[in-house]
């Protein structure tokens, strides 16, 4: 008698003409055997209903767009890799076998699949990964300069945003023309993740970027910013190579928001002040930026002056004012 393997089932079913339903359910589960076989790159239309009605759900519930996307598209990965959104033992061994996803993303694939039992009022016991804590890669501010400078109009305006604010990548990607007050030079942001809104004064060379660019919608940068971010990536990869500094491709839009967070606090070492920058609420999430990076006194860039509006460039320019000499010359400095 032969083995009762996947493939034998397939070869060796007999389906009644009488039995419609039988027939319907049996050609599921065959498209959902052949699709673990095989690795399929594509999902029914059944599941694909599954994870719009989830998205709708999600957005009734009110969580954040961003979130939307990513659960939704941590499913829908799923899915396509072989993994039946019904039974929870099979979500969890395709979770399992995703070698190249690392814990943290693995748990958030958990996550989401918690959150869709929840909308089906049901429950499981989900996988439990450990994500170890790892300081974030802080880059020099001429790296952060080399990509802002070699970036086209519209992403370099968009990463000198970040770079002065220290916003998300989705509060920068959400303003809209009227966040912005040209009489004040001043930029208000809109918070995500339950964070406080903020306002920022910006740089005259900031300004006269954002003012170049064209006003194709309401909003000042793309409509996506998966788009933002593709066009990021392909420029940094480029540059990295034409630059032949390897440390460029571990910049990230969030390495800018790490970067403004550590400099505030090596600056003033007043935590609650980055915190406020940052628009956390819970301190916890600022204190990591006190332990970033041990300056030295080498890491310094020293400017002196006589001239109020040289002065005055020096401070748009980030440099820091230390003190006015007996004869008058006022000394700045700005990190390396």
């Amino acid at each position: 008698m032969p083995l009762n393997t996947p493939s034998n089932l397939l070869s060796n079913r007999q389906i009644c003409a009488s039995q419609p339903t039988e027939t319907k359910n049996l050609v599921k589960v065959e498209t959902r055997i052949k699709n673990r076989l095989a690795g399929a790159t594509d999902i029914d239309t059944e599941t694909k209903s599954l994870l719009f009605n989830f998205a709708w759900w999600m957005k009734k519930e009110g969580y954040a767009p961003s979130t939307i996307t990513t659960r939704e598209r941590l499913l829908r990965t799923l899915a396509k890799r072989g993994a039946d959104l019904t039974d929870p033992e099979s979500v969890k061994e395709a979770i399992a076998k995703q070698d190249t996803w690392c814990n943290k993303r693995k748990m958030n694939a958990a996550d989401a699949y918690t959150a869709y039992l929840r909308m089906h009022n049901k429950k499981w016991e989900p996988p439990r990964y450990k994500v170890a804590f790892k300081l974030p890669f802080i880059p020099t501010e001429k790296e952060l300069d080399d990509l802002i400078a070699g970036c086209g109009p519209k992403t370099s305006t968009f990463l000198q945003l970040l770079k002065e604010t220290g916003a998300r990548c989705g509060e920068a990607n959400n303003l809209k023309w009227t966040d912005l007050d040209l009489e004040a030079g001043t930029i208000r942001i809109t918070p995500e993740k339950g964070s406080k809104p903020r306002i920022f004064k910006l740089s005259n060379r900031l300004l006269s970027r954002l003012m170049s660019l064209k006003r194709n919608s309401d909003k000042i940068f793309c409509k996506h910013i998966r788009t933002q971010r593709h066009l990021f990536q392909k420029q940094r990869k480029n540059l990295a190579r034409k630059l032949q500094n390897p440390r460029l491709l571990q910049i990230h839009f969030h390495t800018f928001r790490h970067w403004k967070a550590t400099m505030e606090y090596h600056k003033t070492k007043d935590i609650l002040h980055v915190m406020n920058v940052l628009g956390h609420k819970n301190i916890m999430n600022t204190l990591k930026y006190t332990q970033l990076v041990d300056f030295k006194g080498d890491d310094y860039v020293s400017k002196a002056t006589k001239d109020s509006e040289e002065a005055r460039n020096l401070i748009e320019n980030g440099f820091e004012y230390v003190c006015t000499t007996p004869e008058e010359i006022m000394l700045f400095r700005k990190r390396k």
